[in-house]
């Protein structure tokens, strides 16, 4: 086949993924690069915004091996979301990129207040952008008074493919600039951090052409076109066909959401559920976030010197079989290892276990683990009905996804069928390179296209008592967590 290819670009926080497809939704060739977070101080959370572009390269450089490289004639863009990069009138970069799970605005957050809630559709956060320019202009003044531009993390590298700074809907939403209904930058909540609309990037929305590729030496042919793309997860959401009201899905990552798609604007700030723009015109999606999720399991794996995850995991199921309720003196966990977002609106909230004895195993930890993040997301789909999305059935996607143990825990705590995808691993890549395409006027029909089911895993009702036990256990230590908070 000689048809033109989509290139899809996922900036997340611990890998950058990019990948060939063609107009069949096929992926032809994928490439990864790996990631630091710098943490220099406690709560603390940056990247280096020329590492993003320099990792950016090396995957270029990855596929460039591949002919179908030489047909590329769109590029779609996918990223972390929430980060702030800041520019100079120069285009240059004037601090490290505060990411997601920074908590240094915590009073910042808090001074900003809930009167715009329900037009930006979020409660302030010191995860989300807003805050953290307060934070800026109070204990960076030098850095903040040369701001021209800030820019969304996945913002920078069409900055750098193009020169020109344009962001879309989804991730500005992210930013709590955004008037989320009516989709355009909201003034009031920009004055109330310092700045400006000025200030801002243009908007384009996500299947809309923004830029073309204007970078030499990259291996382009001319004239490639860069669509508007998205935040990770509204673009995740694209790759696997969750683009009507009524679809759901886990992602189950370093950090973990539920996500139900509406058609309208529709969140509940008060328990820090998000309302967000989706990827495509005249979509929303609420959102319920944990700020931890499979990084839980990779930390436990490392705390308990255990090889590697998938040798924990088969501990767990030695020990603990999934098809049998645990004793119900097993540990606990609470996830809140970087703060918690949905219900808690909490960044300084710190994770623990409980019910700790000389018997305990690595085992029994990591199913704990397991666990606790499942009562997380049971904490934020509770949250979610409660804006009056509707949640059904939901794919898993995400690192977590891997484990069919895990599949099948979630599916017993939050009594629901779960079911796993083949290629999700890569679904932010797919949903970019189909945004990439609309950019271009193609791929249309590929929107309703999902991804072949990989597994089902359907409630256990036998083990439902055991469950609520634990999950009442769960929630009653929320109260000594918050005690002990920073």
């Amino acid at each position: 086949m000689n048809g033109p290819v989509s290139l899809g670009i996922d900036l997340g926080t611990s890998e950058l993924k990019a990948i060939l497809m063609d107009t069949e939704g096929a992926v032809l060739a994928h490439a990864g690069v790996r990631l630091s977070v710098s943490r220099r101080h406690s709560g603390w959370s940056e990247q280096t915004p020329e590492d993003w572009w320099q990792a950016c390269l090396q995957a270029l450089g990855q596929l460039r091996r591949h002919e179908a490289f030489a047909r590329v004639a769109c590029i779609g863009l996918s990223g972390q979301m929430h980060g702030a990069v800041l520019l100079g009138d120069d285009n240059r970069v004037l601090y490290p990129a505060i990411l997601w799970d920074d908590s240094r605005a915590v009073a910042e957050a808090e001074q900003l207040g809930s009167a715009f809630a329900d037009v930006t559709g979020s409660l302030p956060m010191a995860g989300l952008t807003a805050p953290k320019l307060l934070w800026l202009q109070r204990h960076a003044p030098d850095v903040f008074k040369a701001i021209d531009c800030v820019l969304s993390p996945k913002d920078y590298l069409r900055l750098r493919l193009s020169g020109e700074r344009i962001s879309e809907m989804s991730d500005a939403a992210g930013t709590l600039w955004l008037d989320v209904a009516r989709r355009e930058w909201f003034a009031p909540m920009l004055h109330a951090t310092g700045l400006t609309p000025a200030q801002m990037p243009r908007l384009v929305e996500g299947g809309a052409p923004s830029a073309r590729v204007t970078a030499s030496g990259l291996g382009f042919s001319a004239d490639v076109v860069i669509g508007g793309g998205g935040g990770d997860n509204p673009v995740a959401a694209v790759g696997i066909g969750a683009i009507n009201a009524g679809d759901g899905f886990i992602t189950l990552g370093t950090s973990a959401a539920i996500v139900a798609i509406t058609d309208h604007a529709a969140g509940n700030p008060a328990s820090a559920v998000h309302s967000f723009c989706h990827a495509l015109p005249e979509r929303w999606y609420t959102m319920g976030a944990m700020l931890a999720g499979a990084s839980c399991l990779r930390w436990v794996t490392q705390l308990t010197g255990t090889a590697d995850e998938q040798t924990l995991l088969d501990q767990v199921q030695a020990q603990l079989p999934i098809t049998q309720a645990v004793p119900l003196n097993t540990p606990l966990f609470l996830p809140y290892l970087a703060g918690e977002r949905t219900p808690h609106n909490d960044p300084l909230l710190r994770g623990g276990f409980m019910n700790l004895g000389h018997d305990c195993t690595p085992a029994m930890l990591g199913y704990a683990v397991m666990e606790g993040v499942g009562f997380g997301l049971l904490d934020a789909l509770r949250a979610v009905q409660s804006a009056g999305a509707n949640v059904g059935a939901c794919a898993l996607v995400g690192g977590g996804a891997r484990s069919e143990y895990w599949a099948q825990l979630l599916a017993n705590i939050l009594q629901r069928e779960i079911h796993t995808l083949h290629g999700s691993e890569l679904s932010a890549c797919i949903g970019a390179a189909k945004l990439g395409l609309l950019a271009v006027g193609q791929g249309e029909e590929l929107l309703a296209k999902g991804m072949p089911v990989k597994a089902r895993y359907l409630p256990d009702e036998s083990q439902q008592p055991v469950l609520e036990a634990r999950y009442v256990q769960f929630r009653g230590l929320l109260r000594a967590a918050q005690a002990l908070r920073s």
